[in-house]
């Protein structure tokens, strides 16, 4: 019972701070955040407040919910909307208490804006990390997801998108210009789901208080399994630069086991995701603006998680319990730094000049003779983005790497393989030796 007041009061505090937020965004004048466009638009028109409209609007997202779920609904559901009930009051009282508020300079409308994402992004932390119940629009939107097997990010983005077209096309039919969404829609739709990430990583103690699991991002470090002793060696390239070639002959001289595309299949067995949707989707990350927003999408729920993310996690733990079985070679999904703690484990990065990239992807994999240093340097901000959203590092920084290796220098894999193990050290490659033994090698 005390657990669930503290959680009611965190609520309720996450709607005021919100509501707030909303009020701050309408004294700016420069566009209110997507979820708020279409009630603002309407109450230049019709006799009701913006906190009226929210509640009627989002009292159809209510009823949506209900019409798809039919016997599947629940009190869970339907206790949104005593959630928006609160919601809307408290916007019409932050409104009247900010109501003297005039902010005609630009900058510090500028200001103003921002003030209200910071804030509506501190109610929706706030609320999420209450647990009891969702604001109807995310509801709508995770309904949606469940019943209908979508992904819940661009599910969000749609309905988010969805509600500033209506209030864009609203605006002019009704009031015959634009109102409600300029800048300061696009700063709130860009900045609030950012925001509410950073207070994740930042805010622990609701958490404690609260009596909440640990949060996601501590997972990997959750993750099965110590190390065995044996050497692991953890393959990362530049795409076209032969790291698989290279890392095959390494596993074939030493007589170890060779991953790369055999995770895919691990993975698909263990995650339930499709072979064909690891393949598109796993080590890399395209960071345009899109790509943002559909991460973003997440921060507003807490029982979601981006596939993306799930992915990685499912390839982590794949990696360590290989790593912990027996001597392999594995090629990029981040092993490096998923295997950061072993100290058997011994980290290459391949790269090459782009002219012998692409001779080396025509010749050998069969690629399109067209293909573009354009193409090349995609591929490679895809693994680099990859790499700083799940590891936060430098994909390209020597210095998380043991060796180097420029593969246009040499005549073959199996030549870069041999210069690569020489170089390994012998407590790494024999880790289960005794110093004796290992004074005696050398």
């Amino acid at each position: 019972m005390k657990k669930t007041c503290k959680r009611l009061f965190v609520a309720i505090v996450g709607l005021g701070i919100m509501a707030f937020g909303v009020a701050f965004s309408v004294k700016a004048d420069l566009g209110v955040s997507p979820i708020s466009c279409i009630p603002y638009v309407y109450s230049l028109k019709l006799d009701f407040s913006l906190g009226e409209l929210t509640i009627m609007m989002n009292t159809l997202f209510v009823l949506a919910q209900f019409l798809i779920l039919r016997k599947r609904y629940t009190l869970l559901h339907l206790s949104q909307l005593a959630a928006v009930t609160v919601f809307g009051f408290c916007i019409d009282f932050a409104l009247y208490v900010i109501g003297g508020l005039n902010v005609t300079a630009y900058v510090w409308q500028v200001m103003v804006c921002l003030l209200s994402c910071v804030l509506i992004a501190l109610g929706v932390f706030f609320l999420v990390k209450a647990n009891l119940t969702y604001l109807p629009g995310d509801g709508l939107a995770v309904v949606v997801s469940d019943t209908f097997k979508k992904e819940f990010g661009k599910l969000k983005v749609t309905l988010d998108s969805s509600m500033v077209i209506i209030g864009l096309a609203s605006s002019f039919i009704f009031l015959h210009r634009l109102a409600g969404i300029r800048e300061g829609t696009v700063i709130a739709a860009l900045l609030v789901g950012s925001l509410v990430k950073f207070y994740n990583s930042k805010i622990h103690w609701l958490d404690a208080w609260l009596g909440n699991d640990a949060a996601g991002a501590d997972q990997l470090e959750t993750l099965s399994g110590g190390f065995g002793q044996h050497l692991v060696v953890t393959i990362s390239r530049e795409y076209g630069s032969g790291g698989h070639g290279i890392g095959q002959e390494i596993a074939k001289k030493l007589g170890i086991d060779f991953y790369d595309k055999e995770l895919i299949n691990i993975t698909a067995e263990k995650s339930g995701f499709t072979e064909e949707y690891i393949r598109d989707n796993e080590q890399k990350l395209a960071g345009t603006l899109l790509d943002e927003l559909y991460m973003q999408s997440y921060a507003y729920v807490k029982d979601e998680i981006p596939p993306s993310d799930v992915l990685f996690l499912v390839q982590s733990k794949i990696i360590r319990d290989i790593a912990a079985k027996g001597p392999c070679v594995i090629v990029g999904r981040c092993a490096n730094f998923v295997l950061k703690d072993n100290p058997n484990c011994f980290n290459v990065f391949v790269h090459a000049d782009e002219e012998f990239r692409k001779a080396k992807m025509v010749n050998e994999y069969g690629v399109d003779a067209s293909i573009s240093n354009k193409e090349l340097e995609k591929m490679d901000r895809q693994r680099a983005n990859y790499c700083q959203e799940y590891t936060g590092q430098d994909w390209r920084d020597s210095t998380n790497y043991h060796v180097t290796i420029n593969s246009a220098l040499y005549g073959s894999d199996a030549e870069i393989a041999d210069r690569i193990i020489e170089v390994i050290p012998e407590r790494i490659r024999h880790p289960q030796a005794t110093a004796a033994e290992l004074d005696k090698a050398a």
